[in-house]
């Protein structure tokens, strides 16, 4: 199943829900050594879950920054595709560009665009218009 980020009338296509799974599983396995929100609540409780208020995004920006810079430091071999069955590999398994260098910019969403970079524009946009953001089918 397809999902996209939504902020009121603007979409953010993401690509398959498994995706975007693995990019949470990811940051709960390498950057919160397995313990879902304990460093990062606004973007593992409140966004992961579908819904992040427009009053908490300042919080989920400044959580953002920081899992960008940690996951620099991990190379692509080291992503979590499910955090609930870590045999799962990316359909792609280990057949990825060579501009691929870092779990930082390992997710690239459907229409070619890194993950954390359309967070960050959805978190600009959220801001700006004063709406939350949704992850929806």
């Amino acid at each position: 199943m397809s999902v996209m980020i939504q902020v009121d009338f603007l979409l953010y296509p993401v690509g398959h829900s498994d995706f975007l799974h693995a990019f949470f599983s990811t940051i709960c396995s390498r950057l919160e050594h397995g313990r879902w929100g304990s460093k990062y609540p606004y973007l593992m409780n409140c966004l992961y879950q579908g819904r992040l208020e427009w009053t908490d995004i300042s919080s989920a920006r400044e959580e953002l920054k920081k899992v960008e810079q940690r996951l620099k430091k991990h190379p692509p071999s080291s992503v979590v595709w499910d955090i609930d069955d870590l045999s799962k590999q990316p359909p792609w398994g280990n057949n990825i560009s060579k501009e691929i260098t870092s779990l930082a910019n390992y997710f690239i969403t459907s229409d070619g665009r890194n993950l954390i970079d359309v967070l960050h524009l959805a978190f600009r946009d959220a801001e700006e218009l004063r709406h939350c953001i949704e992850i929806v089918n």
